[in-house]
């Protein structure tokens, strides 16, 4: 791949999810991203089964494909001796640990700085490294809850909290991750020097936020859920339609007097309760329900269709089957296949990133446990009987 990273040297330290995602941003732009797997066992990933394809787990096929793959025992002497070596002519350390588990092993921010000036040194955590909370771990459904997204996600007030569906404070922290890597880079340019990137999986909830902790820093009450709703728009939700569901955005005053035509319903666009966006939120109940019958009179597909002429923003709400096999998603090539060495032709999600003069893209599969070893370790100066003798040891795994 001749990606916009490529040349870069990217040493993925990390399990699970946040760190991962992180990884995988920068390998699907072009960089050299090798992914360190602890021994024995691997990323835990590998574990987090069912579904498997051919035996191999399918949430470690889709947070690692791009990646090249090591597997080394930190805690002997071999190990993290390879490790050294690796890290002193890398760009990017990447590593979502414990606070803490890095300095024992001899690879937290200072040792590693020290050994190279240059590197990025990119943390995730729950909660960062500063604070009261530094030291506790951190997980998805956790950050979820105490950064307020499950207070604002949900059907309406009374009923039990709701996470969103997707892990998106991990997927979030590592896109946050990806951005900080690249503007660390970017000042290295003109320093020279790398620097230490600190993100959290509660800051990534956090930025979720960003509406209702707006309403709340104006108001000092806290929003509370709305279903599909929008806190400061309407109507912009989901609404039953003869057949299914449909997503109808009307933002702001043109989309609202399109829509009430669309739905041939001049007498809402004259109700006094519905005359301006600050009336409809007063009245949002009372607007849902006006709306709903006329929702109810046609297909979603039939919908789509009067919409579409009129202008007015709206799509249908898809399963992700339906999702992965939409037109759309297969022309951004959101959905691309990956040779593995074991299962052949294996189905992954594509960049969601395009580049004009450096494409990005989806060239390798996810690793096996150790599958590049002998070639990572044979590029940065060690001799074959010695990766043997690694490997021999238990220090290191490779096939």
């Amino acid at each position: 791949m001749a990606g916009p990273l490529a040349g870069l040297r990217v040493v993925e330290l990390a399990h699970i999810m946040a760190g991962p995602v992180a990884g995988l941003m920068l390998a699907d732009m072009g960089a050299d991203v090798v992914k360190v797997e602890k021994l024995p066992g691997g990323d835990d990933t590998r574990r987090m089964v069912p579904p498997r394809v051919g035996g191999e787990s399918a949430a470690f096929l889709m947070m690692n494909r791009n990646k090249r793959g090591v597997a080394l025992d930190l805690k002997s002497e071999g190990g993290k001796a390879a490790l050294r070596r690796l890290l002193e002519g890398a760009d990017v350390l990447i590593e979502n640990y414990r606070l803490g588990t890095l300095d024992r092993l001899g690879f937290g921010w200072e040792a590693v700085h020290m050994m190279n000036p240059r590197l990025v040194y990119c943390s995730l955590s729950g909660f960062g490294r500063t604070g009261p909370y530094a030291a506790r771990g951190g997980f998805d459904l956790v950050a979820q809850g105490m950064s307020g997204l499950m207070s604002i996600t949900g059907e309406g007030p009374g009923r039990a909290p709701v996470k969103v569906g997707a892990p998106v404070s991990d997927i979030t922290a590592g896109i946050l991750a990806a951005m900080g890597i690249l503007a660390a880079l970017q000042a290295r340019v003109t320093t020279g020097c790398g620097q230490l990137v600190d993100t959290s999986l509660f800051e990534a909830g956090i930025v979720h936020t960003f509406w209702q902790s707006a309403i709340a820093l104006a108001t000092g009450v806290s929003p509370g859920p709305l279903g599909s709703a929008h806190p400061l728009n309407a109507p912009y939700q989901a609404f039953a339609t003869a057949d299914g569901w449909i997503n109808v955005g009307a933002a702001n005053q043109a989309a609202w007097l399109k829509l009430v035509a669309a739905l041939e319903a001049p007498d809402l666009a004259a109700d006094a309760r519905f005359e301006t966006n600050a009336v409809r939120m007063e009245n949002l109940p009372a607007l849902v329900a006006a709306l709903e019958p006329h929702f109810r009179r046609r297909t979603t597909a039939e919908w789509l269709t009067v919409f579409e002429k009129a202008g007015m923003p709206a799509g249908p709400v898809l399963g992700i089957n339906e999702m992965l096999a939409d037109p759309q998603t297969r022309a951004r090539d959101m959905v691309v296949e990956t040779d593995h060495p074991l299962l052949g032709r294996v189905a992954t999600l594509g960049s969601p990133v395009k580049f004009s003069q450096t494409p990005a893209g989806v060239a390798r599969a996810a690793p096996m446990l150790g599958q590049h070893t002998r070639e990572v370790l044979g590029e940065i100066g060690f001799a074959m009987a010695e990766i043997d003798a690694l490997i021999a040891s238990g220090a290191a795994a490779g096939i």
